[in-house]
C-alpha cells in the first residue's frame, strides 16, 4: 500500500514538472513569436519597447562571485542604474534579516555603479535577493549563498 502512494506521488510531481515545462515553453516561444521585424530583419520599435522591464525596475545588478558565495567573504557588486540618478542604496535579503554586512558603496555612478559587502555570518545554504535602490529605479538579483 505505501509503495502504491509512493507511485502516486512520483507521478503527481512528473506532471506537475511537465506542465510547468510546458507553461514555461509556451511563453518563451509567445515571447520571441510577438517579436515583429520589417523587411530589415531587425526588431521594430514596438517589440524593443516591450521588452524592457517597466519603468521604476530597470537598474541592473550583479553580484560577484555568485553562485555559491560563502559566509564572511566579500562580494562585488556592480551595475548599472538603468535611468535612476544613482545608487543610493542595497539591500541583501531584508532590513530585518540582512543577508549583507558592512557595505560599502565605492562608485555611486548611474552608469556603471561599484559596492563591497560581506556575506553575513548566520547566512547558511540557500537563495536571497540583493536589492538596489538606484534613485528612481530599483534592481534585484539573487545571491546564491553556501556554507
Amino acid at each position: 500500500m505505501g509503495n502504491r502512494k509512493s507511485v502516486r506521488t512520483l507521478v503527481g510531481i512528473t506532471a506537475s514538472a511537465g506542465l510547468v515545462a510546458a507553461a514555461a515553453a509556451g511563453i518563451v516561444g509567445l515571447s520571441s513569436a510577438s517579436a515583429s521585424t520589417e523587411n530589415t530583419g531587425q526588431p521594430n520599435a514596438a517589440s524593443v519597447q516591450k521588452q524592457q522591464p517597466p519603468k521604476g525596475a530597470r537598474a541592473v545588478v550583479e553580484v560577484s562571485p555568485n553562485p555559491t558565495a560563502k559566509r564572511g567573504e566579500e562580494v562585488t557588486i556592480t551595475g548599472n542604474c538603468g535611468g535612476g540618478t544613482g545608487l543610493k542604496q542595497i539591500i541583501g535579503n531584508s532590513p530585518a534579516n540582512p543577508a549583507l554586512e558592512n557595505i560599502r558603496i565605492l562608485n555611486a555612478d548611474p552608469k556603471g555603479f561599484l559596492a563591497k559587502a560581506n556575506v553575513a555570518q548566520h547566512i547558511g545554504n540557500g537563495v536571497g535577493p540583493v536589492l538596489v535602490d538606484c534613485g528612481g529605479e530599483a534592481g534585484v538579483t539573487l545571491l546564491v549563498t553556501h556554507v
